[in-house]
Order: structure tokens, then sequence, then C-alpha cells
């Protein structure tokens, strides 16, 4: 997000907002992230159910996120909604918008540390980072994952790329996926406990990511649950993929065999 701001938002975009008066009619409230400008949260988007009370669904100082319904750029008139915003999309953008201020705070931190200021620091340094990673909290969080070196890939100065990685760690943690199934796996020979063993080691000691970590617990003969935590999807499904397949080959050349089924 730049320092220069736009003055109002986009239709259909979703905001987060102080609630600031509550009136007969509705609420008025600050756009956080547009300089605080004023929209009105009318008494009839507030709920699809008939409202009695206003206090009863959002009160002075609350902080929600409201969807944009109609602007009008001359009157700097905008209506706004919270019925239309889903419960996915509420904790969607709340999260976004902490990543984005927590992103320019640690910004301003190293900015501070290098003699500059938070202007010069965001176009010098930020900027880059969002063009790049797409905002400044999932560059530092890369910068966390895999060393300074990927700021400076992204065209970070390595003077800023190592003040801003000794910054964030222990201030950001790594961002962890888990994803899981339950392999069934049979065997009749009388070792079959060993090929099992045998099975399951082969898949464990498979090479990893860096924060990546494979489990795998018995549910129930012939079961077993594998449970694969990675830096993301494609990652974990990438593990699970070959941990899944590994653990079949290693079983079938034995003379067993085995399925996978994915849980939710």
């Amino acid at each position: 997000m730049s320092l220069e701001v736009a003055t109002l938002p986009e239709t259909w975009e979703l905001v987060v907002a102080t609630v600031g008066r509550i009136v007969p009619y509705g609420a008025y409230v600050n756009l956080d992230e547009y300089n605080n400008v004023e929209g009105l949260l009318h008494i009839s988007e507030i709920s699809s159910r008939w409202v009695k009370n206003i206090k009863d669904h959002v009160r002075e100082g609350d902080k929600i996120v409201l969807k944009v319904l109609r602007v009008d750029p001359v009157k700097l008139h905008i209506d706004l909604s919270l019925r239309r915003v889903s419960e996915r999309e509420r904790r969607s953008k709340l999260l976004q918008w902490k990543q984005e201020n927590r992103g320019r705070k640690l910004l301003d931190m190293a900015a501070e540390r290098m003699g500059v200021s938070s202007e010069e620091a965001y176009e010098k340094i930020g900027m880059p980072l969002e063009e790049h990673f797409g905002s400044i909290y999932l560059g530092l969080e890369k910068a966390v994952e895999e060393g300074e070196s990927a700021l400076v890939k992204s065209g970070i100065p390595a003077e800023w790329a190592t003040v801003l990685t000794k910054l964030v760690k222990g201030k950001i943690r790594a961002p962890q996926v888990k994803i899981s199934g339950i392999l069934e796996l049979k065997s009749s020979r009388p070792d079959g406990v060993s090929v099992l063993r045998k099975a399951f080691a082969k898949a464990k000691g498979l090479k990893k990511p860096n924060n990546a970590d494979i489990r795998i617990y018995v549910t129930g003969t012939p079961k077993y649950r594998i449970e694969v935590t990675a830096g993301s999807y494609k990652v974990a499904e990438s593990l699970l993929d070959r941990v899944v397949k590994n653990s079949i080959k290693t079983l079938t050349a034995s003379g067993g065999e085995g399925r996978f089924i994915r849980t939710p």
C-alpha cells in the first residue's frame, strides 16, 4: 500500500473500518486504509435480519470489515454493507490488514536503524517488496523462511536485506500449512511389519525443504495417518505425494499393496 493512499475505495472492495457515531438510521465509520475518510453503514445493511438495536451488532470503536456498495467522489459519500461480508471474507481481509500494518511497522523500525525516514524507506524498500512479493509482510516472511538472499534476489540492497532479516527473526514466524491423508498398507508376508517399517523409514528419510516435516501415525492396522507440514500448500502437496508413492512402491516391491485416501 502506497504512502499516497487513494482518497476513496472501489465499489465492492472490502475495507477495514472503525465504528464512529451510532445514529438511528445506521452508523458512521472511518475507513482505516483510506485516511479515515467517513462512510455510512445504513441500518438496512447491518444484518439480513431485522435490526431492533444497532448496538446489538456494532458499537463505537469496533473494528469491522465492510463491503463498499456505492461511492460518490463529488459528495465524498460512501455506502457500506456489513451483511454482505461473508465470514471467510472477514477473516481473510482482517489477516491481510494486520499483516500490512505489521509489515509497515517493521519497515519503519528498519528505517530508524538505517537512519532514514519512513517515507524514504517505503520508496526504496517497501515498494520493491510489494511489487515482488505482493506485500511488505510477505517479503519479510520470505526472509524468515529463506534468509536474506530472498530479499537480495528481489532487488533489495544487501545492507537493507541484512538489517531486515535480523530484525524480523523472532518477530515473524515462518508460514506453515498442514495436509494429511490415510494410507492403507497390506502385506501378507511373515515379516510384513518389518516391510512396513522399511517403507515408512524410507518415506521419512526423503529430502525435505526447510520448515517441512513428515509424521506417520497408526490409526488402526492396516491404516496409517500421514501428516505433512510445510511453508506452502504447493510444497506440502509435493512432499505428501512423494511420501505416498515411495511407501506404496516399497511395499508393492515386497508383494504387498497399498492405497491412499486424502482427508479434508
